[in-house]
């Protein structure tokens, strides 16, 4: 078997490779190239110079695994890949330490104006008085989102004797005594923190989750640091911040878009430290990355599982016709039970009706943790992961199977239960078309394709029309409308079908309706 390694894979990957197979080494590789070459090869490395495209993999007649020495797979067409039965896979732990490092440096460079006072003195200045900083002892960290990078972040910082706040909506509290940090909520955490780091995926819904309406309710002399993902934190909003006093200071080293020009609004701004998305950016994490992707290709070529698969791990065909058509829908269940849940959730029954319990559904049930966990996790969640991270966060899964589906042939119904109180989400397929047809105790008929808005209301005239009205009114399109009953009369569930994303301010203004008990928005984007 022949391997092409791209785009500057580390030695160290390359010689645990070369023990076994042929390896083809090309550091530069044009795309014309590629797609010349490619049909010859059974696996290839490559970071992010190389584009594994559509085109590329319809040529790759003989591949079988596609290894991307780092975590971010935008250069990897994975459904493409998954088609054709290709095994994606990439090295999410490879440079968490380097990331996590990178934070707390970060952190302690902003606070102690170290990029300003080196130059200066570079420049023949002592200007020791002007640059005066604040120690990290004693302050309120904010961590948003506790994942490997955060929660090694909120370790180092205890070591600094520093309070640690943390939201994430999957850490519970049991998780949280042993990591020595309190739960708060989002709006806790900006309101009380000094510092505070964001270690989120970017998703719809984290996209801009820090503009300048939140930084106006932060402490005076907050300090922001961003670390993983270019959007989250609005970068015109922060430059303002930072310029008028809002905000004393920032630490940056990912943008919106990269790499950075001149004319960025984070550039030139004092009390704003800038790195080049230097994260991943040490020789131990390139080795790292290097020797994970290594062994997971060793491992794909000898017919072995790999635990670092982001799109799918395997399945014999025989199951895979069955469960295919589901796992989508099992995805969006479990996306719909997240975003309806009261809080952090402790367990999960994924119940199997029908014709489906007849065969393995453990994938399915993968696909419904996979579903929940994407919206809030801060790296990607795939096929292979979402049941250790699960667990990670003390999240007691189950299946559960029962012959009877009713009148249906098959129903899936994922059931979540977060402070005390349950979500059930159930759902089938009309022909290949996956339906979701109750939500708790309401009957319903919802497309998950994009968006939807889930709203229990007063059964009484006018609340649907107040609802369109506000909805036209603020330019959002809605596609489609159902309304669920149950026993109790006096209470109903619209589903709004939403084409477009729905402002909080709407969103706050639809929750305050008389007649209106809850808003939540499910966004189908995030699986």
């Amino acid at each position: 078997m022949k391997v092409l390694a791209a785009d500057g894979i580390s030695p160290k990957g390359i010689e645990l490779l070369e023990k076994e197979f042929e390896v083809v080494v090309k550091d530069k590789l044009p795309a014309e190239e590629l797609l010349e070459i490619i049909p010859q090869f059974d696996a290839i490395m490559v970071r992010s110079a190389s584009k594994v495209t559509k085109e590329v993999i319809d040529r790759a007649k003989n591949l079988k695994i596609i290894g991307r020495a780092g975590v971010g797979v935008d250069n990897i067409d994975i459904p493409a890949a998954t088609a054709r039965g290709i095994i994606v896979i990439n090295s999410p732990g490879g440079n968490t330490i380097a990331a996590t490092e990178h934070t707390m440096a970060m952190m302690l460079a902003m606070s102690r104006n170290i990029p300003i006072a080196n130059e200066t003195m570079q420049k023949g200045e002592w200007n020791r008085k002007k640059y005066v900083g604040v120690e990290l002892r004693g302050k309120t960290l904010g961590v948003i989102g506790m994942g490997r990078i955060g929660s090694g972040v909120a370790k180092r910082a205890l070591a600094f004797e520093m309070n640690v706040l943390a939201y994430d909506p999957y850490i519970n509290e049991e998780r949280a005594q042993a990591l020595g940090v309190k739960v708060a909520t989002f709006d806790e955490v900006i309101e009380n923190a000094d510092f505070i780091t964001v270690h989120m995926p970017l998703t719809p819904d984290t996209k801009g989750m820090i503009g300048m309406e939140q930084m106006k309710k932060m402490k005076k002399g907050v300090r922001l640091v961003n670390c993983a993902r270019g959007g989250i934190i609005v970068e015109e909003d922060l430059a303002e911040a930072v310029k008028s006093g809002i905000v004393a200071g920032a630490a940056i080293d990912v943008y919106t878009k990269e790499p950075v020009t001149k004319d960025h609004p984070l550039v030139g701004v004092p009390g704003i430290v800038l790195t080049p998305h230097l994260g991943a950016s040490t020789v131990e994490a390139q080795i790292g990355v290097s020797v994970d992707v290594a062994k997971g290709i060793l491992a794909a070529l000898h017919g072995e599982p790999v635990a670092t698969a982001v799109n799918m791990a395997p399945v014999s065909p025989e199951v895979m016709k069955v469960i295919a058509p589901y796992l989508n829908l099992a995805e969006r269940l479990g996306c719909t039970v997240t975003s309806l849940a009261e809080g952090p959730v402790d367990s999960v029954e994924v119940k199997y009706q029908g014709d489906l319990t007849a065969v393995n559904t453990t994938l399915v049930t993968t696909a419904a943790i996979k579903g929940m966990l994407n919206p809030v996790m801060e790296g990607e969640v795939n096929y292979v992961n979402a049941p250790s991270l699960a667990k990670e966060r003390g999240i007691k899964v189950s299946e559960k199977k029962e012959e009877d589906a009713g009148s249906f042939a098959n129903l899936i119904t994922v059931t979540a239960k977060a402070a005390g109180k349950e979500v059930a989400v159930a759902g089938t397929l009309f022909g290949e078309e996956g339906r979701i047809v109750t939500i708790n105790d309401f009957r319903v008929d919802v497309d998950p394709h994009a968006r939807i808005l889930v709203m229990p209301h007063i059964n009484r005239p006018g609340v649907i029309g107040t609802i369109g009205s506000i909805m036209g009114n603020s330019h959002i399109n809605i596609s489609g409308m159902q309304v669920g009953g149950t026993k109790d009369q006096e209470t109903n569930l619209m589903v709004l079908t939403i084409d477009d994303d729905i402002p909080e301010k709407v969103l706050a203004s639809i929750k305050a309706l008389d007649g209106i008990f809850d808003a939540k928005l499910v966004n189908f984007y995030a699986v």
